[in-house]
């Protein structure tokens, strides 16, 4: 038997490659699969680098490791074929839909066979949710949480949730203060090995895809800082509980222009290979509180849920609403993404900073991921599916089951398998949760006329154009009373603006 080691299933502590410890091990290392997105050139070097990496440490272990550097994984298992025939591979569930289905075509078309085990880079089996979810009609985070709290027992006080409360978003919504300073991330200097993975990736990746932008020349990346082993990772989890932890809480929600870091973990991309473990994560932070009083529960309950509530129910969504999620468009949006995504060139000071950290270093948090990057590309009208390429593109921590559900049917409310209303919102969002705005030429207290915030035209613009399909949203009532408070000449103007708007990023001008 030899346990096959997919690029995103690095983990060591648990999985095949802990139950099998005397087994060969296999790496397939695709560059056709590489080509399929332009993806930021710091993605492309945290996975290869860190695969090679988990090779290296496992021949100095003293393990049998076969690592093909190959066009296509049909490649790579022809030539592991060639030398052990017939030979069983052992691999984690790949979380990306079909992709066991066609490793499993793969490896018996080449004669051997392929076991599939759970996959414990994630805390919640199949079978769990499904039978959690039993016959409802519709899949809600909040009722979930709560359930996976109550079975895992984290956060639990003899059946009810520590503190009293499931959750403590009402407390966890501030702004940064003027002097707000967050400590800085943790940097992860290269090695040589990391070194030359980066030069082949420049040199490999610059082209060579069909439609622009090509390759990885739309990013313009910072040195590379990512955790790529596992003695790394679980230094930025220690940064993290150390420096970060405290006040993660407060300031979860909150934007600071070139404050990209802020109070943020950064250990998604780490995690989402495997060179963490979920449990880590969860049981780390709770250990923490127990022993810090400086570390507030709204603190630690924030986190818990990102990673044992919406980290699980999204990958379970994926899971149940695939093929189809991919290409939902629930509300027909059909224009193509703005070139500025991958510029970076727009006046608006928000999205420029935004877009400037994915160009730079493949990360944004989640506020400027969903009502930034996400709700501009709504009340512009992208089409889901092309939003959703440019992240999966783009971040280091994006993989398809991540980036599907929370960018199809979050972000721009083309499937209501996630959520019950669309996350539209005007300047008013961004000047409260950010100081974007003091230093912007857009004014956010503006809706029509020249130099007025484009938020807000086009959150109007999407009221309106939606309203046949929107207005009976038990949860948009309230703002449909504003909508029907403006008079026709102001709708006019409304439509007039957002149509502007549009106008100006298709011109590179906005």
């Amino acid at each position: 038997m030899t346990v096959f080691v997919l690029g995103d299933q690095l983990l060591r502590t648990a999985g095949p490659l802990a139950a099998e410890p005397d087994d060969r091990v296999l790496f397939v290392e695709a560059r056709a699969f590489a080509r399929r997105h332009p993806y930021h050139p710091h993605k492309l070097t945290l996975v290869f680098s860190a695969m090679r990496h988990l090779r290296d440490e496992l021949r100095a272990a003293g393990r049998e490791v076969a690592y093909h550097r190959v066009e296509t994984f049909a490649d790579g298992l022809d030539a592991h074929f060639e030398s052990h025939p017939g030979d069983e591979l052992v691999v984690m569930r790949p979380p990306s839909h079909g992709a066991q289905s066609r490793l499993r075509d793969l490896v018996e078309e080449r004669g051997g066979a392929l076991t599939v085990v759970p996959n414990e880079s994630f805390l919640i089996a199949p079978e769990t949710f499904d039978e959690w979810a039993g016959d409802r009609t519709s899949l809600r985070h909040e009722n979930f949480y709560r359930f996976v709290r109550r079975e895992t027992g984290y956060l639990m006080d003899d059946g009810d949730p520590v503190g009293g409360e499931w959750n403590y978003d009402d407390r966890n919504r501030e702004s940064a203060p003027a002097d707000y300073d967050p400590p800085d991330p943790p940097a992860f200097e290269p090695d040589a090995l990391t070194r030359e993975v980066s030069e082949w990736v420049a040199d490999e990746f610059d082209g060579g895809y069909d439609a622009p932008p090509f390759g990885g020349g739309w990013a313009d990346p910072d040195p590379f800082r990512w955790p790529v082993t596992r003695e790394q990772a679980l230094a930025a989890l220690t940064a993290f509980l150390d420096d970060r932890l405290a006040a993660f809480g407060p300031y979860q929600d909150a934007m600071v222009d070139g404050e990209w870091a802020m109070h943020h973990s950064l250990l998604s991309a780490a995690l989402n290979l495997g060179l963490l473990e979920p449990t880590e994560l969860v049981e780390g932070a709770i250990s923490r509180w127990r022993d810090d009083p400086d570390v507030p529960l709204q603190s630690v309950e924030g986190f818990v849920r990102q990673i044992l509530g919406w980290r699980e129910f999204v990958r379970h969504v994926y899971r149940r609403e695939m093929p189809e999620l991919a290409t939902a468009n629930q509300l027909e949006a059909t224009r193509d993404l703005p070139a500025f995504y991958w510029t970076g060139e727009t006046e608006m000071a928000c999205l420029r900073d935004a877009v400037g950290g994915v160009r730079e270093r493949g990360y944004s948090h989640h506020i400027q991921r969903l009502m930034l990057l996400s709700n501009f590309a709504l009340g512009y009208g992208v089409e889901p599916a092309a939003l959703d390429r440019w992240f999966h593109a783009g971040y280091v921590d994006a993989y398809h089951w991540v980036t599907t559900p929370n960018v199809v049917g979050m972000g721009t409310f083309g499937s209501d398998a996630l959520s019950t209303k669309p996350y539209a919102a005007s300047a008013n969002y961004v000047k409260r949760m950010s100081d974007y705005c003091g230093g912007c030429p857009y004014d956010p207290d503006a809706t029509t006329g020249e130099g007025a915030c484009p938020f807000n035209a086009l959150y109007w613009d999407f009221l309106g154009r939606n309203e046949e399909r929107l207005r009976s949203n038990h949860r948009m009532g309230l703002v449909y009373s504003h909508w029907d408070r403006k008079g026709e000449a102001e709708r006019e103007a409304i439509y007039e603006r957002a149509a502007e708007i549009r106008r100006l990023a298709e011109r590179g001008e906005l």
